[in-house]
């Protein structure tokens, strides 16, 4: 098991509010209201970007899963937040993770989103 990134809401996210949001947003939902797997596409092949087990989270592997569970916390209005609480964003098209006063950036949006989903070496 991986580092858990979790979706935090205000108010709990529904399952039809989550399945029209990210239709809207280019993600495809597989499974059913109760378990279930949001991918994203890069090139002709899907990839996992988060589980949705009644709550949204994701174990990325690498700075495009980061970025895609990013956009994907925007697109259903919620925050990305992880174990220790730090809070992953998107900001002026820029991937970053905050915690505290500690700002790292992963890069631009754009840049992440077209190279390849490649895992981070262990």
């Amino acid at each position: 098991m991986g580092y858990e990134l979790r979706v935090e809401r205000e108010s709990p996210l529904a399952y039809a509010e989550l399945a029209d949001a990210i239709t809207k947003a280019g993600f495809e939902l597989r499974g059913s209201a109760e378990e279930g797997e949001i991918v994203a596409r890069h090139g002709d092949t899907a990839h996992p970007v988060a589980t949705w087990r009644g709550r949204l989270y994701g174990e990325p592997v690498s700075d495009w899963q980061v970025a895609q569970l990013a956009r994907l916390s925007g697109t259903v209005g919620g925050r990305l937040v992880g174990e220790d609480g730090e809070v992953y964003m998107i900001r002026d098209g820029i991937v970053e993770q905050v915690s505290g006063d500690s700002r790292y950036e992963f890069g631009k949006l754009e840049e992440i989103l077209a190279a390849a989903p490649e895992q981070w070496s262990r």
